[in-house]
């Protein structure tokens, strides 16, 4: 996706930081310009709606459960707390980054909403 984008022509920032502050969540890239933040979720970590995501362990289930659902609320407060601050949020799942040409629309289509 990095590569994808870097050859679109975007700069980013990796890792949360914009103008040296830290931002809320660590987003994975930051396009500080544009006010816009991108996030790469592993869908079983995260919670996804995908198979991968909706997989539950049964080892241990009701510590991944909990686990899960603890990851899956921070990451909606961590969302908050960046468009509270005028940040626009993408997500982008582990499942989806398989489609590539469906991966550049959405991104493209994401950073240049409102450009």
């Amino acid at each position: 996706m990095r590569r994808l984008l870097h050859a679109r022509g975007y700069r980013y920032r990796l890792h949360g930081r914009s103008g040296g502050s830290k931002l809320p969540g660590n987003p994975d890239l930051v396009f500080a310009g544009r006010h816009k933040v991108i996030f790469v979720n592993g869908c079983f970590w995260h919670f996804h709606d995908c198979r991968v995501g909706l997989h539950a362990p049964k080892a241990n289930a009701d510590f991944w459960a909990a686990k899960r659902t603890r990851t899956r609320e921070r990451d909606a407060g961590q969302r908050l707390l960046l468009e509270d601050a005028g940040w626009e949020v993408l997500t982008v799942w582990e499942c989806e980054l398989k489609d590539r040409s469906a991966l550049e629309a959405q991104l493209v289509h994401f950073l240049e909403a409102g450009a």
